[in-house]
């Protein structure tokens, strides 16, 4: 009997019930409303019964996940319709994912090309109606939005803005998105360094963002694996804690919830400035206890 090596454990598909998913919004202690927004979501199959005479025999009228999307989004301060323009950039991704695609597992890893266009148009498809929202209610909006979509064992990043994806695995942090500011684009040419970047007043300025004149949705092709943590934050978040502290956060991270909670915290111990959100994603190791799906 072949025994399962550890890089094989951590490539099976784990099921719903081993994803321990959470996001916290929190409006921070300055500002007034909240322009953050998230989205936790499964993605599935389903049969809706609307009349049968075979009674309860018909069988699963679900399917197990297909994929999981972790979405975060920024409405641009200061302008009127930032709230409900972030809002309606996640919620203009998640119908255009549900309806108009049959993204999976076997599509992500047959044909990439068509994933990727599949996610890059859901986020041009928000852009859009921020425009809209701008031109026809006369509201202004601007949003980042940033989604981290694993359809196993594919994972893609796609990201307009400067809201993060990180990823913690096997002790070492990356940062799987680059902030779409003039201060980085000044990194990037050589004309800022690093630190020079962090405090410029350019930091925050955006180049790239849904309803404004330019959309750029940056896409990263990756993998997923049951030893990686995920994190979605907006700036919010790394205004006032710092990517090596992120990293112990989620070096330790034995819950997601309490993992959100507590960079949450922190970031408002410091003042929260800013609008703060936080998304958190891991897999369940097998000796976890699941919680009971009702």
């Amino acid at each position: 009997m072949k025994t399962a090596t550890q890089d094989e454990t951590a490539l099976q598909r784990p099921t719903l019930a081993e994803v321990d998913a959470f996001g916290l919004t929190h409006p921070g202690l300055v500002r007034r409303t909240n322009a953050d927004h998230f989205l936790v979501a499964s993605l599935h199959r389903t049969l809706h019964v609307h009349a049968t005479s075979i009674g309860t025999d018909l069988g699963p009228q679900e399917t197990e996940s297909r994929g999981f999307l972790l979405l975060v989004a920024d409405g641009v301060g200061g302008l009127s319709g930032a709230a409900e323009g972030s809002a309606r950039a996640v919620s203009s991704v998640a119908q255009h994912l549900l309806h108009a695609t049959e993204l999976c597992s076997e599509m992500a890893t047959t044909n990439e090309g068509a994933a990727v266009a599949t996610l890059r148009d859901a986020v041009m498809v928000a852009h859009r109606a921020l425009l809209a929202m701008t031109e026809e209610e006369g509201r202004d909006s601007a949003s980042t939005l940033t989604m981290f979509a694993s359809f196993w064992p594919r994972a893609f990043v796609v990201h307009v803005g400067d809201s993060r994806v990180y990823r913690y695995r096997d002790g070492v942090l990356d940062r799987l998105t680059t902030d779409q500011t003039f201060a980085q684009m000044m990194v990037q040419a050589g004309a800022l360094t690093p630190a020079g970047a962090e405090k410029s007043q350019l930091k925050h300025v955006l180049w790239s963002a849904l309803g404004s004149q330019e959309a750029v949705p940056e896409v990263l092709v990756t993998d997923v694996s049951r030893r990686g943590v995920i994190l979605l934050c907006t700036d919010g978040l790394t205004t006032h804690v710092t990517d090596d502290e992120i990293k112990e956060h989620l070096a330790r991270c034995t819950s997601a919830e309490t993992c959100c909670r507590s960079l949450l915290e922190l970031a408002l111990a410091r003042g929260g400035k800013d609008n703060v959100t936080v998304v958190v994603a891991r897999v369940r190791s097998k000796d976890e206890e699941h919680p009971v799906r009702k």
